[in-house]
């Protein structure tokens, strides 16, 4: 269960480091986070929250369209779950 939903955090950090509606800062901090999360120097739950505190950073640039903030939300909602599980 638990690779299943860090595959699907890895599919929506590359659709989002891909799309190139969304500002090139979001896009660099989601490919950040891609590499933050293979890395295996620290504890899983360490290296989620640094990524959730990153995102919540980004949320407050008013660049970001819709679409861009619903899919850090979402990424977001989906490595709390990571965590409580």
């Amino acid at each position: 269960m638990k690779d299943e939903e860090l595959k699907k955090v890895f599919k929506m950090l590359d659709e989002l480091s891909n799309d190139i509606s969304v500002p090139r800062n979001i896009r660099k901090k989601a490919g950040e986070a891609k590499n933050m999360l293979t890395d295996k120097e620290e504890p899983m739950d360490v290296r989620i929250a640094s990524i959730i505190s990153m995102f919540e950073e980004l949320l407050s640039d008013p660049n970001i369209p819709t679409h861009g903030r619903t899919a850090i939300y979402y990424i977001i909602s989906s490595l709390d779950s990571l965590t409580a599980s």
